[in-house]
């Protein structure tokens, strides 16, 4: 069989059994075409092989993360980290969809039972080549590599609940049509879950809560729930009308759902992770014991959900974990997360036991491993690519400005300031001063720096060029530049709020244009991080009672993540486009006889 064969097969058993016994209903007016439903079940899954006694091994491959990188990431975004038993590190290339593809379909052969599962954020922040085209090339994509089911993630809320379901349901764009002459999309051959989100006028889930993958009487049922915090950090409009629910409680409530239906094992998707105590991606994160090793809200998340639920495939933190968390019974558990961008995908074995139609958790086993770029590519996946590529590269390969060297985007603790989050929040405030003269200042999130900006990129034009395609890698979200007053004594609550509140665990320090300057203490706890006397506006101490101009993008203005005070701006103004704020600057400000140089990150000081 072809795989053109199969893969119009899959399509059409997917399309059957997602929309058999679904009513499309509108939900209250708000997405006409989303399903609200109880669950969709899936007839049968992928692979061959043997498997006819009391227990058969199910393969489970998961990942998460992608966010449209169908081309092999650059940078840091493009590597892992292998420790090897001696305790030396070694950095390898990793990620590009031609690869993963050529991985996942190795791992399968063989196997007459294997399932392939996400956990969010397939889409979104994505990279020119997927973005430009709101993601359609990396939903086809996803087809392709026979995606079986993926759990929503916060990104996928990027474009609002209408687009999303246009992504599950298929159709051209409402605004810009259809992409290709003749090729209407078709939509994910596979269901994405949205267990934790509803309608707020019908209570109902606005997609599928769960479904329930099947092959010669196994079954497994998969509940899929992104994070509740998500609208704390997608754009307020996008998400209007929707309630996000506890991750624990939700998973509970359609795991007994599962149980009347008769399936006793279940796989939970959760776009919710943690931090593991290495950046390893093959780290022990049960030593010393299980779970020790691993950090964050899914450490609670997990330790919430019930046992009936035999695994986690988790994501969101883009970090490499496979754990053992205890549930709440005090049994170990296996909890995963595959990084992101493609990089790594999970291979998980779950052993069934006919008998009582559960999983034998004591058997459970599961590894993360590198998608290598040192085998060869999936040659539909580079076709399809090069499909795509073609359709951008008028936009994608135009020169935009001059770099001189690296501007890193990776932040730490220990240097929270980056070069190119300085280069943008300059970038932002000089747009700002083209709409209001007495803008004072910019803040950008480092969340929405999403790639370095590299001197020499894979198939740049030449060392030091930067193109549009580059710069749209960075900054995809099409946010505009904001303008807001803030008080003195609003300010520092702000910045405050880096360290405090939603954001006490996990810090998300602002980057801050030139001429804004302060003192971050380490050694302290909670908002006292933010030295308050240490903070000065060109050159001047921060007046409480002062009013400030300050430039934002309109996802922090809405008080995106986890800063409620910037909700509260007075007398708001829309700018353009953040991007092309970005593009102007870099326009403005380099050349190639004179190539932008990296900031001195001198903004922020840290004391440790």
């Amino acid at each position: 069989m072809s795989a053109t064969t199969q893969s119009h097969r899959k399509r059409t058993r997917a399309r059957r059994v997602i929309v058999a016994g679904v009513s499309l209903a509108a939900l209250g007016g708000l997405v006409a075409a989303l399903p609200a439903v109880a669950g969709s079940d899936r007839s049968e899954g992928s692979g061959g092989g043997n498997g006819h006694g009391r227990t058969v091994d199910v393969q489970l491959l998961s990942f998460n993360d992608l966010h449209g990188n169908l081309q092999p990431p650059a940078g840091s975004s493009g590597t892992v980290t292998h420790t090897h038993p001696d305790g030396t590190t070694e950095k390898i290339e990793a990620g590009g969809v031609e690869y993963l593809a050529t991985a996942l379909r190795k791992e399968r052969k063989g196997e007459r039972y294997s399932v392939t599962a996400a956990a969010g954020d397939m889409i979104g922040a994505s990279p020119l080549v997927s973005g430009l085209f709101h993601d359609e090339p990396t939903i086809e994509a996803l087809n392709k590599l026979d995606l079986d089911v993926a759990g929503v993630g916060n990104h996928e809320f990027d474009e609002g609940a209408k687009e999303l379901a246009r992504i599950q349901n298929g159709g051209c764009h409402p605004k810009e049509g259809c992409f290709e002459d003749g090729k209407k999309f078709e939509g994910a051959d596979f269901p994405y879950l949205a267990a934790n989100v509803t309608d707020e006028k019908t209570d109902k889930p606005i997609l599928a809560p769960y479904s329930i993958w099947e092959r010669n009487g196994v079954k497994i049922g998969f509940i899929g729930v992104t994070l509740e915090g998500t609208p704390n950090i997608v754009s307020a409009e996008g998400i209007k009308g929707l309630k996000f629910h506890d991750e624990a409680e939700t998973i509970n409530k359609y795991a007994k759902v599962l149980e009347r239906k008769g399936v006793k094992s279940v796989v939970a998707l959760i776009h919710e992770g943690g931090a593991p105590a290495s950046q390893s991606y093959n780290y022990d994160c049960n030593s010393p014991g299980p779970g020790d090793g691993v950090s964050g809200p899914i450490v609670d998340i997990a330790k919430n959900i019930t046992p009936k639920v035999d695994a986690l495939v988790t994501g969101h933190t883009h970090q490499a974990y496979v754990c053992e968390i205890p549930d709440p019974s005090g049994k170990p558990r296996m909890v995963t997360s595959a990084a992101s961008f493609g990089r790594l995908y999970t291979d998980t074995t779950l052993t069934y036991d006919r008998a009582t139609n559960d999983i034998v958790r004591t058997s459970v086993k599961s590894a993360n491993k590198v998608v290598r770029r040192d085998v060869r590519k999936a040659k539909d996946m580079t076709k399809l690519i090069r499909r795509w590529n073609k359709l951008a590269e008028p936009i994608a390969n135009k020169p935009v400005g001059y770099i001189s060297a690296d501007l890193p985007s990776s932040a730490s603790p220990a240097a929270p300031e980056t070069p190119l989050g300085d280069v943008i929040a300059d970038a932002q405030l000089a747009h700002a001063k083209t709409v209001d003269p007495e803008a004072d200042l910019a803040l950008m999130n480092p969340g929405g720096v999403r790639a370095d900006l590299l001197h020499k990129a894979s198939g740049s034009e030449g060392d030091g060029v930067v193109t549009y395609g580059e710069t749209y890698t960075v900054q995809p979200f099409s946010n505009t530049v904001n303008l807001i007053d803030l008080t003195g004594e609003q300010l520092l609550t702000v910045l405050r709020q880096q360290v405090s509140g939603a954001n006490q665990a996990a810090p998300k320090v602002l980057q801050v244009s030139k001429g804004v300057t302060y003192t971050l203490d380490t050694t302290k706890s909670g908002a006292d991080r933010v030295v308050a006397d240490s903070i000065k506006i060109d050159g001047k101490a921060l007046d409480p009672k002062a009013t400030y101009r300050v430039a934002l993008n309109s996802f922090l203005a809405g008080g995106g993540d986890g800063f409620p005070e910037l909700a509260k701006g007075k007398n708001p103004v829309v700018g353009g486009d953040d991007l092309k704020a970005f593009t102007d600057y870099l326009a403005a400000n380099s050349s190639e006889s004179g190539p932008l140089a990296p900031p001195k990150t001198d903004r922020i000081t840290v004391v440790k």
